[in-house]
């Protein structure tokens, strides 16, 4: 009664839509879907691109999969916010290259006969997109930290925790009221 067979061992847990409720049930585990190596490849690629369509790419997953599991699974939004946060540090560490040191373009002056006539070495900076990105990223960091990220329940310093303890509070001192009366 204690063994298991081999079909009874691989199935696993699973939630099924039936009209407009969920039910348990049991079934065999997808082979195409998320595993721990393919999460871990798609978090790394995120972290180098930022970009979630090449991660998916990269792991063989679509990018409606990777979003739908962000919206289900805390932790992994967290571990995606949290390899975003690693990508756009890096955007941020070579901004700040770029503006220390620009960078240099050589530009050739050529003659009638196509040689070269003169070189001249200029320093440009361009950081528009960059600057961009990193504007969207700020905005959505001080969004994250007040409270408003996806699969976080927010910060308990958040203005809108204070605002519920505070309404806590005034329901407590208004019943304390009326018993005192």
């Amino acid at each position: 009664m204690g063994e298991q067979t081999g079909t009874q061992a691989r199935l696993v847990a699973r939630r099924q839509r039936v009209g407009g409720a969920v039910r348990a049930q049991k079934g065999k585990a997808r082979k195409d879907g998320w595993t721990k190596a393919k999460e871990r490849l798609f978090l790394e690629t995120l972290a180098e691109t930022c970009n979630a369509s090449e991660a998916a790419r990269a792991a063989g997953l679509c990018r409606a999969s990777a979003y739908r599991r962000r919206q289900g699974d805390a932790g992994f939004a967290r571990a995606w916010d949290e390899a975003l946060d690693v990508g756009y540090a890096e955007i941020e560490a070579l901004l700040m290259r770029e503006v220390l040191f620009g960078s240099e373009v050589e530009e050739l002056t050529l003659d009638g006969e196509g040689a070269v006539k003169g070189r001249k070495i200029k320093r440009t900076r361009n950081l528009t997109v960059a600057l961009r990105l990193l504007t969207l990223h700020r905005d959505r960091m001080e969004k994250r930290r007040a409270g408003a990220g996806p699969g976080e329940a927010g910060r308990p310093d958040s203005p809108d925790a204070i605002a519920r303890v505070k309404d806590v509070l005034g329901a407590i001192r208004r019943r304390r009221a009326v018993v005192e009366a």
